[in-house]
């Protein structure tokens, strides 16, 4: 059975989001009390980046920069890739498989709607990937 980013793998999300202008150390804060590992960052509905675990380790922390200083908008990954809610969830799971992402936002008319994680997928997507990376290797 083919399912769909949204409805099948999300829905209702209640998303983490933050304007550019906030630390990182509010936006680390945010994710441990919410149980996520990354906030959208956003102005208004208009997806600006994203800031994840990776970045506070890599472009905060590893680099000496003060947490209650640093904006989040210096830090984030902007550029973001995203897919509109409609997308089959196997393509989503490639994309982020090919870019080499955890996290990747759903955007409908330019308007953040959800984010999807690598855990949102059933074991039915993976083992398609799995089976399409041993067909590659095989050929």
């Amino acid at each position: 059975m083919l399912r769909h980013v949204s409805p099948d793998v999300v829905i209702n999300q209640d998303l983490l989001t933050m304007p550019e202008t906030a630390s990182v150390k509010e936006a680390a804060i945010a994710m441990k009390e919410r149980g996520v590992h990354s906030v959208l960052v956003v102005e208004g509905d208009a997806l600006l980046g994203i800031f994840t675990g990776a970045d506070l380790i890599d472009r905060v922390v590893a680099n000496g920069r003060d947490p209650d200083a640093t904006k989040v908008g210096h830090v984030m990954t902007s550029g973001v890739e995203t897919v509109p809610p409609d997308t089959l969830a196997i393509d989503a799971l490639r994309k982020m498989s090919d870019g080499g992402f955890r996290h990747l936002p759903v955007v409908k008319d330019g308007r953040l709607v959800a984010v999807l994680s690598r855990q949102d997928f059933l074991r039915e997507e993976e083992d398609e990937m799995d089976l399409e990376q041993a067909l590659w290797e095989h050929l």
